[in-house]
């Protein structure tokens, strides 16, 4: 099983969560059982390569749902350092491969009644985009835009790699 995690981070948190997730993915199955690579949205491919069997796709929740140019500016006068292009233009760009397995997540500010996901629309993206089987996966907490991650997330992180892992490798993802 070869994953492709793809994301967006400007403060750090989503490449936190992201390296947690890859994490739990290899202890949740055999080491010679294919590879998980991390990549940085701004490093990933445009088309996704065969030998993938599982896409995972991550980033911080800005403005209720996905970053755009303008909350990509709006972090680096908070001290953030952001991507060229976002997850949303790279689902613009990348050619679908409609059966593969997508599940996406994201981190958020622990708000009570806050709506948005970023999670919720790159998984409604990347269907529109021609990948049936994308998936709304997992939102992590973060106590506020810069962070820290809220304790027990990065745990919860690798426990949902194994998890996904586990689903892959039983055919159910």
């Amino acid at each position: 099983m070869n994953v492709l995690i793809v994301h967006e981070s400007m403060f750090g948190n989503t490449r936190e969560i992201a390296s947690a997730i890859a994490d739990g993915l290899r202890r949740g199955r055999p080491a010679e059982d294919g590879d998980v690579s991390l990549v940085h949205v701004d490093d990933a491919p445009t088309v996704i390569p065969d030998d993938v069997d599982l896409l995972l796709v991550g980033g911080p929740t800005h403005a209720l749902g996905m970053t755009r140019p303008k909350t990509r500016e709006d972090a680096t006068t908070k001290g953030g350092t952001a991507a060229h292009e976002g997850v949303r233009e790279w689902i613009e760009s990348v050619t679908p491969r409609p059966e593969l397995p997508v599940v996406t997540f994201d981190t958020r500010v622990h708000v009570k009644m806050l709506p948005g996901s970023a999670a919720s629309a790159a998984a409604k993206s990347l269907r529109h985009h021609g990948f049936r089987r994308a998936e709304r996966g997992e939102t992590f907490w973060v106590q506020g835009t810069p962070g820290p991650i809220e304790a027990g997330e990065l745990d919860r992180a690798r426990e949902w790699g194994a998890e996904l892992a586990s689903r892959v490798t039983h055919g159910v993802a």
